[in-house]
């Protein structure tokens, strides 16, 4: 696979967590959409860092630059802690207002 194909890739991705995010009513699927966005930029992470800079040659020994793929962990890591505090905040919505649809939440008064 070439970079353009990870590129088409991660556009999809992107298109349609930006989708989900804006046509969405439930803070569930609000979730997944960012969570497909943050995984389409991880992927053009990785993707860039692969194919556009060279791999290092150190005494006879290729070394492939894996700077995009720790960015990539990062945001992944960054993401699971994200989808935790975003399910806490939900559940407690859900405590408080019965629902977890953000139209129907219309104050932050307990």
């Amino acid at each position: 696979m070439s970079l353009q194909h990870y590129l088409v890739i991660s556009a999809i991705l992107f298109t349609l967590g930006i989708f989900a995010v804006l046509t969405r009513k439930n803070a569930i699927s609000i979730l997944m959409g960012i969570e497909l966005i943050l995984n389409s930029c991880n992927l053009n992470f990785a993707a860039f860092s692969r194919f556009v800079v060279p791999p290092e040659n150190v005494d006879g020994l290729i070394i492939p630059n894996i700077d995009g793929q720790v960015i990539a962990i990062f945001g992944i890591v960054l993401a699971a802690a994200e989808a935790a505090v975003f399910l806490a905040i939900i559940l407690a919505i859900y405590r408080e207002f019965g629902s977890i649809r953000p139209d129907e939440v219309d104050t932050l008064k307990g």
